[in-house]
């Protein structure tokens, strides 16, 4: 019989089986996740004070991490100057701030909606020789009337590397290469997975996308059939982590039942998503499907949200740490420096027959 690669043994819901206690001097590898951080050109704007809020929280707690994973948005418009913020913020820390790994978010690569960003795009041209401003209007009325934007594939080639600059300052100012990438840290297989269409808050995930998810996850499975498998994507699945149910409409994939169907496969896979903003108190912040993956809202370090859809000031995020049969990932409060003892899930993990 197939069981479920993760089996909870303890959380703020679940106490299925006697706890566990951690033992540090067992611990193998850890890391951070956070996401939303919406970096601002104002240094003096609450997201960027939480983003160095929490960067001094995890360099005092976490010197010895694998990384920071950035589930997306690490900007709030994807400009020079907030990302310009970035780097200033991390260079307050230096090397006690373990490396970050970042997937894009919408708000980073994403449609064009704001005045500064239109702006910066001035004195741009496309290989045509035409303005980048001028085509990013023409591609709004086109889009005019429809659900939302169009595909890459459905307008000129131009708009396509209006997309492409937008990708690049992003792959620039954190120091990654294309849409989608794997890191391999400390014998772990981590995946950053990201949209390849320029849509306005939703997620494109291309065919060869899918297809290239699926042979890093069966090489990884076949290497070490007994490990765990991080993978983190801005928007989260339907009906699946908080925000992302169907009433709550902040899921966002556009494969979504591809994806679903080919997680199902793989139930190494532990997934992180942001976007929501919803805060680690939520139901539903941890998700498992029957034998299937688990999925995690990573919650947001610029501002949360509620399920009674209201602006709730924080910042929140996670330590996860891995042991020889047991993980354990802890919510943080990075604004107050505290534990989220409502937001603790300890798995025993292992094969799956």
């Amino acid at each position: 019989m197939t069981r479920s690669f993760y089996q909870p043994i303890a959380s703020n819901l679940i106490t299925s089986e006697p706890q566990w206690i951690p033992n540090e001097h067992e611990r193998i590898a850890s890391f951070q996740v956070i996401t939303d951080t919406h970096l601002t050109a104002d240094p003096k704007h609450l997201y960027n004070q939480h983003l160095e809020l929490a960067f001094n929280d995890i360099s005092k707690l976490a010197q010895d991490s694998l990384g920071i994973m950035h589930a997306g948005d690490v900007t709030d418009h994807g400009l020079p100057a907030e990302y310009a913020e970035l780097q200033r913020i991390r260079s307050l820390y230096g090397e006690h701030l373990p490396a970050m790994y970042s997937t894009s978010g919408n708000h980073d690569v994403g449609d064009l909606g704001w005045k500064e960003e239109m702006e910066e795009l001035e004195g741009l041209v496309s290989l045509q020789g035409q303005a980048l401003p001028e085509l990013w209007g023409q591609y709004r009325q086109e889009a005019a009337g429809l659900y939302q934007m169009p595909s890459v594939t459905e307008v000129a080639e131009p708009v396509h590397q209006l997309w492409l600059h937008r990708l690049g300052s992003f792959n620039e100012a954190t120091a990654t290469e294309g849409a989608y990438y794997q890191k391999r840290l400390g014998g772990y297989v981590f995946i950053f997975l990201g949209t390849e269409r320029p849509l306005a808050k939703d997620c494109h995930l291309s065919a060869m996308q899918l297809e290239w998810l699926q042979q890093r996850l069966q090489a990884a499975v076949t290497a070490s059939p007994g490990k765990p498998i991080f993978v983190f994507l801005h928007q989260p699945l339907m009906n699946t982590v908080a925000g992302s149910l169907e009433q709550q409409g902040w899921y966002g994939v556009e494969q979504d039942h591809e994806l679903k169907q080919l997680l199902l496969e793989y139930p190494q896979v532990m997934l992180f998503s942001g976007h929501t903003h919803w805060q680690l108190s939520s139901p539903h912040t941890m998700h498992q499907s029957a034998a299937g993956p688990v999925m995690f809202n990573a919650a947001s370090v610029a501002y949360l949200w509620t399920d009674e859809d209201e602006y709730l000031e924080g910042s929140q995020g996670y330590y996860v740490d891995i042991y020889p049969a047991h993980i354990v990932v802890r919510g943080r409060d990075f604004a107050a420096g505290r534990w989220l003892e409502e937001a603790v899930w300890t798995f025993a993990y292992g094969d799956t027959k």
